[in-house]
């Protein structure tokens, strides 16, 4: 090819595409060309050392670099990691396309712009930039104002469109201003109704139209990619377009980059470029170019090279010297000229550059031939050597043999370069001769191919037809005779355990060791083998560590033999009946054969002494607790069934007194009367941990009342007697009504014994507070709010809404449709306890607990969320479970707006079960602005 790839240094694709396609233009590059060097030795018209690299210190330098060796280099592809990382880009994240070329364009254009020579400072106007005016005409007075304003490309919005032409039609088109929207005329001096529309003034030589593929899509909260096929001709006349019709404004396509893929955050990048000095086209795909066939553009495979959906349309028909595509992100324009394209010569210096790292490849290129050469000649060594030995490998019948590692042997057939030493020590046993159980891991061959491989490589021990040790294959031939006698026996046993046995004649057997006798004296029979493999590992230098094998000596003692799962723990015959049956003589005596050391209880033998005393205390033990539990449940019946409790909230008249324990203890003492031969009875009422270590109360009544009522349990004067009987007391904690109430009754006044300790009580409020504000994976809630005042009063009814909006509220009747999607109103006319203060006192009363933890209401979702969270990343959240984009989110908390969208949630005071009050804005006409919040 003509041309020189770029490597794709992991999602770097779509930079390679826009290098490509600036490469070729030749203006661009001439003027680059142009750029003077800040290279020290080059300025002193020296050169640069050989043996020094070249590093290049600007954009500028990196692109002239870049594009000398795309033009010269005998390479099929470089790499433009300098490049890349000069530009600080993560090579393993795919970055916007579009928006790299218009931040590209403009870090380019402020570097050319501090350049003396006006070819290189205006190259990227001069090619790239055009104008355009916003015109806004009164429709009052007619009078017409203008913006004008430079433009690099168009972007050009495609959905529903078919053809560029509509696309760039819909750009230049009238925008009507009016309603909210009215513009304010300076001649009027008043907001008046106007149009308003794009006017092109100028186009540059080189045309870049952007198709907005990528738009952001509000279900999601992501950008999607729109499949929508554009047809775009080969020649382009932008005439009918200009404001002013007079000039050359025909122009030809000359390239265009394809987005491969369905996501917006995935796929790859290549692009079609057409050569402006022969007039063909090619695709560059990183390090892959391929030229077009003639002198035509197709971009029929790429467009079937997406994934195909049920509901995409059918690619239209394309007349001649048009084209459509789906894929296509950016369609670049060249004025048509007659002028022949320019002939760009590379630097004298860069030329250098170029040449030095040709002749590195041509060296690399070399080396790799030489290395190839080699690997050939050693190639043939091998293979004369193989087929020399390959028909003597086999040993002839009585002729001498050997055993060698048939692994070795594969390592000989197969590598190219010559294999280790042989080495059989991994097939020996513990005599060190060759271990039976190997044999199907080596290979047989003749003495003349041995004696050929050990003298060449070397290594041992040769393993000759003597090798094979007798006393293993003895002791398999033992095992395995075992093993038959085993299965004999096995149905010999099965057989006399049918048998009834009569008389004190026959043997305690646990039935756990009957059912697995077969499996243990098995286990016993390949322990011998493993036996034999350490110490024949401990011979061949391949020992397991001492520490492993005592850890599995360990473990082997741990596991029950055989009989023993019927020897208590005092080491005699267990008493459970259940756990053990009996045999006869002759079924043990073939048992005992396998298992000469298993414990031997014969029919008539006792059962331990000591297990039968223990079972007979635990027996009494479990009436005694029987006995316990139902004497307790019967003096504190009313504390067992949380019944007539009394609440600090309102305090019951017929006492001054009330006494406090801690919940944990009554919870246990319910569990034990409960189920008092399952768990432990309670002995003692443990206070203390109710109190500061200085014997201080922990709680104030206030909060004994509200957040700490669930720790503590109130008991009445004449269950604190009972208490005291039948349980141990280590604090008394007392609250004495001191005076009594009024009319109101918050008027009375309390004290406690032992008294509030104020130190210790401050220090457990700060240790709770940095607990809030210390969570991950907590539940909050998030409130919307709607302007209906019955749906806010039915969703947070804890809202202060007066008796006078209530009436107007009967009266109001809303019309259908315009609820907020987010309430689910058909609650089929139920309405809502009202719970007053005096409702709330003849709950306590009666005895009745309100559950504390948050009800969800309508208009609330609960969302998980961290303490180290941002508030940005809650709105997120917030977004895809309201469908409300961040920027129009208003938060609340506690009356508090949340504004700081880089603050923690635990800094700005959200805490678990907190309720946060979301107002919606009017939602923007233009969602691109999400891409800002997203990113």
């Amino acid at each position: 090819n003509a041309f020189v790839g770029l490597t794709n240094l992991g999602a770097t694709c779509y930079v390679n595409t826009f290098l490509q396609m600036w490469f070729l233009n030749l203006e661009l590059r001439q003027a680059l060309y142009l750029c003077p060097s800040t290279c020290s030795e080059h300025t002193a018209g020296e050169g640069v050392p050989k043996d020094k690299d070249y590093e290049p210190q600007t954009i500028c330098e990196h692109l002239q670099y870049l594009f000398a060796l795309l033009q010269n280099s005998k390479r099929r592809y470089i790499d433009p990691s300098g490049f890349v990382k000069a530009l600080g880009l993560d090579t393993g994240q795919q970055q916007d396309a579009q928006e790299f070329s218009k931040l590209f364009m403009s870090l380019l254009e402020d570097t050319l712009s501090k350049q003396k020579n006006p070819d290189v400072r205006n190259i990227v106007q001069k090619q790239f930039c055009g104008e355009y005016a916003y015109v806004t005409v009164c429709n009052q007075c007619g009078r017409e104002s203008k913006l004008v304003s430079k433009f690099y490309e168009l972007e050009l919005n495609i959905q529903g469109h078919k053809q560029l032409t509509d696309c760039i039609t819909e750009f230049l088109k009238e925008e009507k201003l009016e309603g909210d929207n009215r513009y304010f005329c300076e001649t009027c001096q008043s907001k008046q109704n106007a149009t308003r529309k794009i006017r092109l003034l100028s186009l540059p030589c080189t045309l870049n139209l952007q198709l907005m593929r990528f738009v952001f899509d509000r279900q999601t909260g992501h950008k999607k990619k729109l499949n929508t096929y554009i047809g775009f001709s080969e020649l382009l006349d932008m005439e009918p377009f200009m404001e002013q019709k007079s000039g050359v404004y025909v122009y030809e396509l000359s390239a265009v980059l394809i987005h491969r893929g369905v996501s917006a955050y995935s796929g790859h990048y290549i692009a079609h470029v057409k050569d402006p000095q022969t007039g063909e086209w090619y695709k560059f795909n990183d390090e892959d170019i391929e030229k077009m066939e003639g002198k035509k553009l197709q971009l029929g495979i790429e467009e079937d090279l997406a994934e195909p959906s049920k509901s995409q349309t059918r690619k239209p028909k394309c007349g001649k010297g048009t084209h459509c595509s789906r894929n296509a992100y950016m369609l670049v324009y060249r004025l048509q000229t007659r002028e022949k394209s320019l002939t760009v010569e590379v630097p004298a210096f860069l030329q250098e550059l170029v040449e030095r790292d040709n002749c590195k490849f041509e060296e690399w290129c070399n080396e790799m031939a030489e290395m190839r050469k080699q690997s050939v000649a050693r190639g043939k060594i091998k293979h004369e050597e193989v087929k020399e030995l390959y028909q003597r490998l086999p040993a002839e019948a009585g002729s001498p043999y050997d055993f060698i590692s048939l692994e070795w042997l594969q390592k000989w057939l197969d590598e190219s370069t010559p294999p280790k030493p042989i080495d059989n020590t991994a097939c020996l046993c513990s005599h060190g001769k060759l271990h039976p159980d190997k044999i199907c891991i080596m290979k047989r061959i003749s003495e003349y191919v041995a004696d050929f491989f050990y003298r060449r490589y070397g290594g041992g021990p040769r393993l000759n037809v003597k090798a094979l040790c007798k006393d293993c294959v003895v002791e398999r031939c033992r095992i395995l005779r075992l093993k038959n006698q085993l299965n004999e026996d096995y149905k010999t046993v099965t057989n006399l355990l049918k048998i009834t046995v009569k008389g004190n004649d026959g043997f305690w057997v646990g039935k756990a060791s009957l059912r697995s006798w077969r499996q243990l004296a098995l286990e016993q029979l390949n322990e011998q083998d493993e036996d034999a493999e350490h110490s024949n590992g401990k011979m061949n230098g391949n020992a397991q560590n001492k520490d492993e094998l005592s850890e599995e000596k360990r473990e082997e003692e741990e596991e029950l033999n055989f009989n023993e799962d019927i020897v208590c723990p005092h080491g005699d015959l267990c008493i459970s009946e259940n756990e053990r049956r009996v045999v006869s003589k002759e079924a043990w005596k073939k048992l005992k054969q396998y298992f000469p050391k298993a414990p031997e209880f014969p029919n008539n033998k006792e059962c331990c002494s000591q297990c039968k005393i223990l079972e007979r205390e635990g027996e009494e033990n479990e009436a005694l607790h029987k006995m316990m539990a139902s004497e307790q449940k019967t003096s504190l019946q009313n504390l067992f069934h949380d019944k007539c409790r009394p609440c600090l909230g309102s305090w019951p008249q017929e006492t001054d007194e009330l006494y406090i324990v801690s919940q944990f203890f009554v919870e246990e003492w319910r569990k034990f009367v409960r189920r008092p031969t399952r768990c432990s009875p309670v002995s003692s009422v443990g206070n203390s941990a109710l109190l500061c270590p200085h014997g201080g109360l922990m709680f104030t009544y206030a909060s004994m009342t509200k957040e700490d009522s669930k720790l503590i349990a109130l008991i009445w004067p004449s269950e604190w007697e009972r208490i005291q009987k039948l349980f141990v007391v280590d604090h008394v904690i007392k609250i004495t009504r001191t005076e009594a109430a009024g009319a109101d009754p918050e008027s009375a006044l309390y004290t406690s014994e032992p008294k509030l300790c104020p130190e210790c009580r401050e220090g457990l409020l700060c240790q709770q507070q940095r607990d809030l504000r210390e969570y991950t994976q907590a539940t909050i809630y998030i409130h919307k709010v709607v302007d209906n005042k019955k749906v806010m009063k039915d969703a947070a009814p804890e809202l202060n809404v007066s008796s006078s909006e209530a009436e107007e509220e009967r009266e109001e009747h809303k019309p259908e449709g315009e609820q907020d999607p987010d309430f689910n109103q058909t609650n089929g006319g139920a309405k809502r306890q009202k719970i007053s203060h005096q409702n709330y006192i003849t709950y306590q009363k009666q005895g009745i607990r309100r559950s504390t933890r948050h009800r969800k209401v309508r208009g609330e979702k609960a969302l998980l969320v961290s303490a180290n969270q941002t508030l940005k990343e809650l709105k997120i959240q917030i977004m895809h479970a309201f469908s409300v984009a961040p920027f129009d989110q208003n938060l609340s908390i506690d009356g508090k707006i949340l504004s700081d969208d880089t603050a923690t949630l635990g800094s700005l005071g959200v805490i678990p079960e907190s309720v946060i009050l979301l107002k919606a804005d009017e939602p923007l006409a233009d969602y691109a602005a999400m891409d800002d919040v997203m990113q």
